[in-house]
Protein backbone atom coordinates (compact mmCIF):
# COMPACT_ATOMS: atom_id res chain seq x y z
CA UNK A 1 0.00 0.00 0.00
CA UNK A 2 3.08 2.03 0.41
CA UNK A 3 3.66 5.27 -2.56
CA UNK A 4 6.87 6.58 -2.98
CA UNK A 5 5.75 9.43 -0.35
CA UNK A 6 4.10 8.03 2.21
CA UNK A 7 4.61 4.56 4.21
CA UNK A 8 1.51 3.18 5.71
CA UNK A 9 -0.74 0.37 5.43
CA UNK A 10 -4.48 0.07 4.15
CA UNK A 11 -6.69 1.64 7.06
CA UNK A 12 -3.72 3.86 8.62
CA UNK A 13 -5.82 6.71 7.79
CA UNK A 14 -8.95 7.62 8.63
CA UNK A 15 -11.77 9.26 6.20
CA UNK A 16 -11.35 12.53 7.33
CA UNK A 17 -7.80 14.31 7.10
CA UNK A 18 -6.72 17.47 8.40
CA UNK A 19 -3.99 18.86 6.56
CA UNK A 20 -1.18 21.42 7.75
CA UNK A 21 1.46 22.20 5.41
CA UNK A 22 3.93 22.26 8.28
CA UNK A 23 4.73 19.06 9.65
CA UNK A 24 5.22 20.25 13.17
CA UNK A 25 1.59 21.72 13.25
CA UNK A 26 0.38 18.24 12.33
CA UNK A 27 2.78 16.75 15.59
CA UNK A 28 0.59 19.73 17.48
CA UNK A 29 -2.29 18.47 16.28
CA UNK A 30 -2.05 15.35 17.24
CA UNK A 31 -0.30 15.75 20.52
CA UNK A 32 -3.03 18.62 21.58
CA UNK A 33 -6.36 17.56 20.23
CA UNK A 34 -6.49 14.24 19.14
CA UNK A 35 -6.36 10.87 21.74
CA UNK A 36 -4.55 7.76 21.09
CA UNK A 37 -2.70 9.28 18.21
CA UNK A 38 -0.80 7.16 16.61
CA UNK A 39 2.09 7.81 13.94
CA UNK A 40 1.31 6.17 10.69
CA UNK A 41 3.78 8.17 7.90
CA UNK A 42 7.30 10.28 8.60
CA UNK A 43 8.41 9.37 5.03
CA UNK A 44 10.42 12.76 4.19
CA UNK A 45 9.46 14.11 7.86
CA UNK A 46 6.02 14.48 6.65
CA UNK A 47 4.20 13.51 9.76
CA UNK A 48 1.11 11.73 9.56
CA UNK A 49 -1.27 10.82 12.39
CA UNK A 50 -4.45 8.49 13.23
CA UNK A 51 -6.68 9.17 16.51
CA UNK A 52 -9.74 10.01 17.87
CA UNK A 53 -11.54 13.10 18.76
CA UNK A 54 -14.65 12.92 20.62
CA UNK A 55 -14.22 9.28 19.46
CA UNK A 56 -14.56 10.03 15.89
CA UNK A 57 -11.82 8.87 14.06
CA UNK A 58 -9.50 11.52 12.31
CA UNK A 59 -6.22 11.38 10.70
CA UNK A 60 -3.84 14.44 10.53
CA UNK A 61 -0.91 14.79 7.90
CA UNK A 62 1.23 17.28 6.66
CA UNK A 63 0.96 18.62 3.34
CA UNK A 64 4.17 20.65 2.81
CA UNK A 65 4.41 24.00 1.32
CA UNK A 66 2.76 24.93 -2.93
CA UNK A 67 0.47 23.24 -4.92
CA UNK A 68 2.84 20.38 -6.36
CA UNK A 69 3.41 19.26 -2.48
CA UNK A 70 -0.36 19.33 -1.86
CA UNK A 71 -0.82 17.92 -4.99
CA UNK A 72 1.25 14.88 -4.12
CA UNK A 73 0.06 14.00 -0.95
CA UNK A 74 -3.60 14.88 -1.31
CA UNK A 75 -3.79 12.48 -4.44
CA UNK A 76 -2.26 9.36 -2.96
CA UNK A 77 -4.72 10.19 0.28
CA UNK A 78 -7.71 10.28 -2.20
CA UNK A 79 -6.82 7.15 -4.53
CA UNK A 80 -4.65 4.67 -2.63
CA UNK A 81 -5.68 5.02 1.04
CA UNK A 82 -9.37 5.62 0.49
CA UNK A 83 -9.45 9.25 2.38
CA UNK A 84 -12.85 10.75 1.36
CA UNK A 85 -12.23 14.12 2.85
CA UNK A 86 -9.32 16.24 3.07
CA UNK A 87 -9.72 19.67 5.19
CA UNK A 88 -6.46 21.63 4.97
CA UNK A 89 -6.03 23.55 8.15
CA UNK A 90 -3.20 26.90 6.81
CA UNK A 91 -2.47 30.36 7.12
CA UNK A 92 -3.38 32.92 4.96
CA UNK A 93 -2.54 36.69 3.94
CA UNK A 94 -5.38 38.60 3.94
CA UNK A 95 -6.19 41.27 1.09
CA UNK A 96 -9.37 42.76 2.52
CA UNK A 97 -9.05 46.02 4.78
CA UNK A 98 -12.12 44.36 7.08
CA UNK A 99 -10.48 40.91 7.33
CA UNK A 100 -7.83 41.31 9.99
CA UNK A 101 -5.39 39.05 12.37
CA UNK A 102 -6.99 35.58 13.17
CA UNK A 103 -9.86 36.30 11.37
CA UNK A 104 -10.39 32.66 9.57
CA UNK A 105 -11.27 32.37 5.87
CA UNK A 106 -13.29 29.42 4.30
CA UNK A 107 -12.01 29.39 0.88
CA UNK A 108 -15.46 28.72 -1.38
CA UNK A 109 -12.96 28.57 -4.47
CA UNK A 110 -9.31 28.75 -4.95
CA UNK A 111 -8.09 30.99 -7.91
CA UNK A 112 -4.53 30.62 -9.02
CA UNK A 113 -1.44 31.72 -11.03
CA UNK A 114 -0.58 27.99 -11.43
CA UNK A 115 -0.89 25.32 -13.98
CA UNK A 116 -1.85 22.24 -12.02
CA UNK A 117 -5.45 22.33 -13.81
CA UNK A 118 -4.00 22.07 -17.46
CA UNK A 119 -3.55 18.16 -16.66
CA UNK A 120 -6.78 17.49 -17.31
CA UNK A 121 -6.62 19.18 -21.04
CA UNK A 122 -10.01 20.99 -20.61
CA UNK A 123 -11.11 22.98 -22.93
CA UNK A 124 -11.19 26.43 -20.78
CA UNK A 125 -10.31 27.49 -17.67
CA UNK A 126 -10.79 25.27 -14.46
CA UNK A 127 -13.10 26.93 -11.14
CA UNK A 128 -11.37 24.98 -8.12
CA UNK A 129 -14.50 24.85 -5.84
CA UNK A 130 -14.92 23.15 -2.08
CA UNK A 131 -17.52 20.80 -1.09
CA UNK A 132 -20.46 22.84 -0.38
CA UNK A 133 -21.83 21.22 2.63
CA UNK A 134 -18.50 21.45 4.17
CA UNK A 135 -18.74 24.91 3.50
CA UNK A 136 -21.80 25.30 4.85
CA UNK A 137 -20.83 23.22 8.15
CA UNK A 138 -18.25 25.20 8.77
CA UNK A 139 -19.51 28.99 8.40
CA UNK A 140 -22.06 27.35 11.06
CA UNK A 141 -19.40 26.43 13.53
CA UNK A 142 -17.76 29.67 13.39
CA UNK A 143 -21.10 31.05 13.81
CA UNK A 144 -21.58 29.05 16.90
CA UNK A 145 -18.48 29.39 18.81
CA UNK A 146 -18.15 33.44 18.11
CA UNK A 147 -15.08 33.64 15.40
CA UNK A 148 -14.68 36.51 13.25
CA UNK A 149 -14.90 34.88 9.33
CA UNK A 150 -15.72 35.55 5.82
CA UNK A 151 -16.38 32.72 2.70
CA UNK A 152 -15.30 33.34 -0.68
CA UNK A 153 -12.58 33.11 -3.24
CA UNK A 154 -8.57 33.01 -1.88
CA UNK A 155 -5.83 33.02 -4.04
CA UNK A 156 -3.21 30.11 -4.29
CA UNK A 157 -0.11 31.68 -5.26
CA UNK A 158 2.94 29.07 -6.83
CA UNK A 159 5.10 32.51 -5.89
CA UNK A 160 5.84 34.07 -2.25
CA UNK A 161 8.18 36.30 -3.01
CA UNK A 162 6.97 38.07 -5.74
CA UNK A 163 8.89 40.35 -7.82
CA UNK A 164 6.08 42.38 -9.58
CA UNK A 165 4.21 42.65 -6.43
CA UNK A 166 1.24 41.93 -8.19
CA UNK A 167 -0.83 39.82 -5.85
CA UNK A 168 -3.17 42.92 -4.38
CA UNK A 169 -4.33 42.94 -8.03
CA UNK A 170 -6.76 40.12 -6.86
CA UNK A 171 -8.41 42.80 -3.91
CA UNK A 172 -10.11 44.25 -6.83
CA UNK A 173 -12.17 41.07 -7.83
CA UNK A 174 -13.08 40.87 -3.64
CA UNK A 175 -10.34 37.64 -3.51
CA UNK A 176 -10.20 37.98 0.30
CA UNK A 177 -6.39 36.48 0.79
CA UNK A 178 -3.28 34.63 -0.47
CA UNK A 179 -1.88 31.14 0.22
CA UNK A 180 0.02 28.64 -2.18
CA UNK A 181 -1.70 24.99 -2.15
CA UNK A 182 -5.56 24.89 -2.29
CA UNK A 183 -6.99 25.00 -5.82
CA UNK A 184 -4.54 21.72 -6.26
CA UNK A 185 -6.62 20.28 -3.25
CA UNK A 186 -10.03 21.33 -4.54
CA UNK A 187 -8.68 20.02 -8.36
CA UNK A 188 -7.40 16.64 -6.79
CA UNK A 189 -11.09 16.54 -5.06
CA UNK A 190 -12.59 17.27 -7.98
CA UNK A 191 -11.31 14.60 -10.74
CA UNK A 192 -11.31 11.76 -7.92
CA UNK A 193 -14.55 12.64 -6.70
CA UNK A 194 -13.94 13.33 -3.10
CA UNK A 195 -14.30 16.39 -0.85
CA UNK A 196 -12.10 19.04 0.22
CA UNK A 197 -12.22 22.59 1.74
CA UNK A 198 -9.23 25.03 3.00
CA UNK A 199 -10.14 26.91 6.29
CA UNK A 200 -7.07 29.66 6.86
CA UNK A 201 -6.30 32.20 9.49
CA UNK A 202 -5.24 35.07 8.28
CA UNK A 203 -1.32 35.60 9.53
CA UNK A 204 -0.52 38.89 7.38
CA UNK A 205 -2.14 41.64 6.18
CA UNK A 206 -1.45 43.41 3.50
CA UNK A 207 -3.41 46.27 3.49
CA UNK A 208 -0.66 47.78 6.04
CA UNK A 209 2.10 45.25 5.81
CA UNK A 210 3.71 46.11 9.27
CA UNK A 211 0.74 43.88 10.75
CA UNK A 212 1.64 40.47 10.61
CA UNK A 213 1.79 37.34 13.44
CA UNK A 214 5.38 36.42 14.95
CA UNK A 215 6.10 32.65 14.33
CA UNK A 216 5.15 31.87 17.83
CA UNK A 217 1.74 33.87 17.58
CA UNK A 218 0.91 31.97 14.59
CA UNK A 219 1.46 28.50 16.19
CA UNK A 220 -0.67 29.98 19.29
CA UNK A 221 -3.32 31.11 17.25
CA UNK A 222 -4.64 28.42 15.06
CA UNK A 223 -7.01 27.11 18.05
CA UNK A 224 -10.08 28.39 16.32
CA UNK A 225 -9.77 27.09 13.19
CA UNK A 226 -7.98 23.83 14.09
CA UNK A 227 -11.27 23.37 16.37
CA UNK A 228 -13.74 24.14 13.69
CA UNK A 229 -11.87 21.78 11.85
CA UNK A 230 -12.52 18.75 13.70
CA UNK A 231 -15.97 19.31 14.48
CA UNK A 232 -16.26 19.02 10.74
CA UNK A 233 -15.09 15.63 11.16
Amino acid sequence: MATPHISANAGDFAKTVLMPGDPCRAEMIAKNFLEDAVLVNDVRGVKGYTGYYQGKRVSVMASGMGQPSIGIYSYELYNFFDVETIIRVGSCGSFQKDLRLRDLVIAMGACTNGNYASQYRLPGTFAPIADFELVRRAAEECERIGVNYRVGNIFSSDIFYSDDQSDMDWAKMGVLGVEMESAALYCNAARAGKKALCICTVTDYFPDMSQKLTAEERQNSLTSMIKVALELA
